[in-house]
């Protein structure tokens, strides 16, 4: 099932882009009010696998407002930021630009399920609360593999649903009633924060997702639950 924003004609993608475009100006904010700052901590896991070994260039996929991006520079010789949506990356430019990471960490504008670089291009690539907006799911991991260098490693951090009483109940209340409220009327968008929750239930989680990156070219791939069930790191070699 394709979730998307908005109920009107238009691709998902084209969807999502201007759904982020949208909400970029509140969104660092509403990420931390709605997490507590618990993002940053998973986001912080995933520069501490990828530091296990050598990165010299770091593909950040979904990229955002460069959180990720920023987070892993220190673990990395270069790293590229992608996202489809030009205003979430202003957003990020000024955040690479204040921490001074200029010559380290570039920004651009760009397809995930058509990524403008070669084949074995990245040592590393990282996407954090992204794959669910992929317009094609599996051509999307296709892509990531295809720019992963031999041996590469690819790590996806996304929200899941917890499974036990009482995490169940309240994360499902929370994510459904209380964070769209939340997010309508800070984000000034009535539908943003609605199709959060949605697309997390569509999403294929666990055992599901690490199939599917098996069947794109993962050697090996994990799933380890964080913060009971609320998000899932999945990481994978080439």
């Amino acid at each position: 099932m394709t979730v998307t924003p908005y109920s009107e004609e238009g691709s998902k993608r084209e969807q999502v882009e201007r759904m982020f475009d949208a909400i970029s100006p509140k969104y660092d904010l509403l990420n931390r009010l709605f997490s507590l700052g618990i993002d940053q901590g998973w986001r912080r896991k995933v520069v501490r696998l990828l530091g296990a070994e050598p990165v010299q260039h770091l593909l950040d996929v979904a990229t955002g407002t460069a959180d990720l991006a920023i987070m892993a520079a220190p673990k990395a010789e270069r790293v590229t930021g992608i996202d489809i949506s030009e205003g979430m990356l202003s957003h990020g430019r000024v955040k690479v630009t204040k921490r001074q990471l200029e010559k380290k960490v570039t920004l651009q504008q760009a397809d995930s399920t058509a990524l403008p670089f070669a084949d074995g291009t990245f040592d590393a690539v990282t996407v954090a609360f992204g794959v669910r907006n992929f317009e094609d799911l599996q051509r999307g991991l296709l892509e990531m593999f295809r720019v992963l260098k031999p041996n590469g490693r690819l790590f996806v951090l996304e929200f899941s649903k917890p499974q036990h009483t009482p995490m169940r109940q309240l994360f499902r209340f929370y994510f459904h009633r209380i964070m769209p409220l939340i997010g309508r009327t800070v984000s000034k968008d009535s539908e943003a924060y609605t199709y959060l929750p949605k697309s997390v239930d569509a999403f294929p989680e666990g055992d599901a997702f690490v199939s599917m990156l098996k069947e794109a070219g993962a050697k090996e791939a994990t799933a380890k639950p964080l913060t009971g069930g609320i998000a899932t790191l999945y990481a994978a070699r080439k």
